[in-house]
């Protein structure tokens, strides 16, 4: 695999070969994954794991800062964030940059197992524990991580009654399996926990524990979501764009003014994976050498228009003779207004204006000319 470690290739796919051996094999659906990770261990290996996670914004800048501070040591990792932050490139970046990185990296998902089956996945069952469970037992997890890492995805869907197991295993570092006589097995993993939801909302609602919120919140790296990073928006889609065109053997250069000013005002609810998906999209579908609005999803125009009219009324007042159409020139001034607040914030330069909405210093100071913005 042109010197990927073999325990790297422990965390894409665990595979059942029999009754009694487990291995992590790769198979050829996962090439491409494999070549896009092979990058990133090598990055890692030759100085910084974080290199695939992209960005210059200050809050991206502390929230990479932060985990590379703490990928060196043991301690409980909390990743918060909205859904499509990086969550799972955090913890995957946190455990190459750490010294078990020649262990394994599994993940779990905490919502996507359903409950019945979440507390042998976690921590694994004897032999003849209940109907159909495997010869001779089976490891949960935790055992399976071994001095590795594990990462708990979305750990604020974890039904309560499994809160106070997976607390005690966090506290004494070990654990039974279902079906035990007594017998424990030490815990070693690293445990990177993340969740979309605000746990001390779900504390005080009752619905998560306020010791295992605790016992998780050791080091917490709040991920910011791309409309509080509106600076890298822009250079994310480039990326994306160049990594589309590339796979669809198309040549596009890149975005057309109108496209990038629609990039930048969206709110991008879905974060930096809609940005993906769009661009996967728009690139799909562009026929020209720029992408044009009208190869964007249909969708994200509708709710780019929906907000931009939603916005005029709310500042022109109801009654008629409102606009109910926002035009592209709006949507540009908009665009451009947001990015000279941002800069004045600051205390920056029109110039840096200029390279968050992707256009050169002159154009945006015409722009600013001709609709007015000081």
């Amino acid at each position: 695999m042109g010197g990927v470690p073999k325990s790297f290739l422990f965390a894409i796919r665990p595979i059942q070969l029999d009754d009694t051996i487990k291995e992590w094999v790769v198979t050829l659906d996962d090439v491409q994954e494999v070549v896009e990770m092979a990058r990133r261990v090598t990055a890692a290996e030759t100085g910084d794991a974080f290199a695939a996670i992209s960005g210059g914004s200050p809050a991206i800048v502390q929230a990479k800062t932060i985990a590379r501070t703490v990928a060196a040591s043991d301690s409980t990792v909390l990743l918060q964030g909205e859904s499509g932050t990086g969550k799972e490139m955090f913890a995957r970046a946190i455990h190459l940059a750490s010294p078990r990185r020649h262990h394994p990296l599994l993940s779990v998902n905490c919502a996507a197992i359903p409950e019945h089956l979440m507390e042998s996945e976690l921590f694994g069952y004897e032999d003849g524990t209940f109907t159909g469970a495997r010869k001779g037992g089976k490891p949960g997890v935790f055992e399976a991580a071994g001095k590795g890492t594990l990462f708990l995805d979305e750990i604020g869907d974890l039904p309560l009654h499994l809160q106070g197991k997976l607390l005690r295993v966090l506290q004494e570092k070990e654990l039974q399996r279902l079906g035990s006589s007594g017998k424990t097995v030490p815990v070693e993993a690293r445990i990177i926990a993340a969740t979309h939801l605000d746990l001390q909302e779900r504390v005080a609602a009752g619905l998560f524990r306020l010791d295992l919120y605790y016992r998780l919140h050791v080091i917490p790296i709040r991920l910011p979501s791309l409309r509080e990073r509106r600076e890298d928006i822009l250079p994310l889609a480039n990326d994306f764009l160049a990594t589309y065109a590339k796979k669809l053997g198309k040549a596009i250069c890149g975005f057309s003014q109108d496209t990038r000013s629609l990039l930048f005002c969206h709110d991008w609810p879905g974060n930096v994976r809609e940005l993906a998906n769009v661009i996967g999209y728009a690139v799909n579908m562009e026929a020209t050498a720029w992408v044009q609005v009208g190869s964007l999803p249909a969708q994200m125009m509708q709710l780019q228009a929906a907000a931009a009219t939603e916005k005029a009324w709310t500042e022109n007042g109801s009654g008629a003779g409102q606009k109910q159409i926002v035009t592209l020139k709006e949507l540009e001034r908009s665009a451009i207004a947001r990015a000279m607040q941002e800069v004045r914030q600051r205390n920056g330069r029109k110039e840096e204006a200029a390279a968050l909405l992707g256009i050169s210093r002159a154009t945006l100071f015409r722009k600013v000319r001709e609709y007015g913005l000081s």
